[in-house]
């Protein structure tokens, strides 16, 4: 059985639609802290079990008779993630789980200026050293992350952000795919992956272009300064920790942290990746 971790969230709900397009859905199950909200899931035919990273038991009774389990990288920031996963790889350990995969990042490191890096890093090297063969799935930079910087710039016609460098930008739906295939085609991928990611570098620079392009209202990339984007963010309403997670994106990508790229995911998958431009016309279509 194929166990999916945080199978109602953007990416892990994704790779459930695509493992039902490849195996049965009695092969299939998942561990989620809701289970009310995986009721659709339950009516496809797969195994619905609440599972939370912090209760070891509920993990044990999720991932019963697992013979992989796909382990979402936790949603927490700090120390936490990383004892979050840990006890997620322990419980599929326990289970007799014979493979397990981990959704990392392109840019895993334990000296990342991102602080979600080296909690990616540090469950790897956890991961490669449990002696169980294991899949550590490097994804890349998430595109979901862009809309949520556009704020007001198609109103305003300024994108007002901290300096940044190049993203290997990358859709969740192609990332899906990517890991149903790890799952379900043996020897797809093994190890710590290639990156995962689209074949474009774009910054937000280029984001800024692409809005002017597709709108046809000049929108122009503006900098300003950390601390003084920290400060618009708090007073917009992020919590200053958020805010302060946040600028190390931009700090990681001025170091150049994300600017690689890899053909590995369109010659797993056979396809073109997403681009950002259909990102953004996806984005200004529900706008």
């Amino acid at each position: 059985m194929i166990v999916v971790t945080g199978a109602t969230g953007r990416l892990g709900s994704r790779i459930v639609d695509q493992l039902l397009e490849r195996v049965p859905a009695e092969r299939v199950a998942v561990s989620v802290r809701d289970t009310a909200k995986a009721a659709g899931l339950t009516e496809r035919g797969v195994r619905v079990r609440r599972g939370d990273f912090t209760e070891p038991a509920a993990l044990a009774h999720a991932f019963e008779a697992a013979e992989q389990v796909l382990v979402i990288s936790a949603a927490i920031r700090g120390d936490g993630a990383f004892v979050a996963n840990r006890a997620a790889i322990d419980a599929a350990q326990r289970a007799g789980a014979r493979r397990i995969l981990y959704t990392s990042h392109q840019a895993a490191s334990p000296d990342s200026l991102f602080g979600a890096q080296p909690v990616h890093a540090a469950t790897e090297a956890y991961l490669a050293g449990t002696g169980v063969p294991f899949t550590a799935l490097r994804n890349g930079f998430y595109t979901n992350t862009i809309p949520m910087q556009i704020g007001d710039a198609l109103q305003t016609g300024r994108l007002l952000l901290p300096q940044d460098g190049p993203f290997s930008w990358t859709d969740h739906a192609d990332l899906a795919e990517a890991a149903a295939i790890a799952l379900t085609e043996e020897g797809a991928l093994d190890g710590v992956t290639p990156p995962l990611t689209a074949p474009e570098l774009l910054d937000f620079a280029d984001v800024a272009r692409l809005l002017t392009e597709l709108t046809g209202r000049t929108v122009t990339r503006v900098v300003i300064g950390d601390e003084e984007w920290k400060a618009a963010a708090v007073d917009g309403g992020y919590p200053p920790v958020a805010a302060e997670f946040m600028l190390g994106m931009f700090r990681a990508a001025r170091r150049g942290e994300f600017a690689v790229t890899d053909p590995a995911l369109e010659k797993l998958t056979g396809h073109p990746a997403t681009s950002v431009r259909t990102i953004l016309e996806r984005f200004l279509a529900d706008a």
